[in-house]
């Protein structure tokens, strides 16, 4: 399968879901720029976004707001309760994080990340609560998704652990992946693709893939 540039779109995405009124759970969501670029293509749709960090949290709450929108406060992985969250932080540099930077953050230990992006640092570690995706699932009453949209940074296969009755309902799992363990335990796009058996690679991106799911495939 030929790596395609760029990554999926918002508008691409409506027109693979082939509704304006999907249901969508954005897991990493970080400071809202998925929530944005999905409402900007379909005002509709309904969002469930999921994210750990208190810094990134405040700030998409001052960045988006919506009435079919809710965010969930917590990490997505393999086990409820509470996990270690690895703080990112550097690129003080950066016009846009006088903070620091907010967007690597992961409940797995960072390994390669650090040798590949030095100025990122991961100085501070917190304790924040988690969740498996199918165990909010059924406590919210979510059904049938549209589509997954996850950037969990590393921890791809914990999440998948913990969603196989949520997965086995969505239409598609779009994700972030590496072939380099960036961060400790992280599962390459070959062990993506055999944990997600019951789905079809359809596109590749340089650092992101989407997968569809054979048995809702339209």
């Amino acid at each position: 399968m030929p790596v395609l540039p760029g990554a999926l779109s918002a508008r691409e995405i409506r027109a693979l879901l082939g509704t304006d009124e999907p249901l969508v759970l954005n897991i990493g969501a970080n400071i809202g720029q998925t929530c944005i670029e999905i409402f900007e293509a379909m005002p509709r749709a309904t969002i469930f976004a999921f994210e750990p960090d208190p810094r990134a949290i405040a700030r998409f709450h001052r960045n988006v707001s919506h009435p079919r929108l809710k965010l969930v406060e917590c990490a997505v992985g393999a086990e409820n309760g509470s996990a270690l969250f690895h703080q990112s932080s550097g690129g003080e540099h950066l016009p846009d994080y006088p903070e620091g930077w907010d967007q690597s953050g992961s409940i797995r230990r960072p390994r390669s990340h650090l040798k590949f992006y030095p100025w990122v640092r991961f100085e501070k570690e917190i304790a924040v609560p988690i969740l498996t995706l199918d165990t909010w699932a059924e406590q919210n009453g979510i059904g049938a998704v549209d589509l997954i949209w996850a950037d969990v940074q590393g921890a791809e296969g914990d999440l998948i652990r913990g969603a196989p009755r949520t997965l086995s309902q969505t239409r598609f799992f779009y994700t972030e992946y590496s072939n380099i363990e960036m961060y400790e335990g992280q599962i390459t796009l070959s062990e993506l693709k055999e944990k997600l058996a019951g789905f079809s690679l359809i596109r590749r991106y340089s650092m992101d893939v989407l997968f569809a799911n054979d048995a809702l495939a339209d």
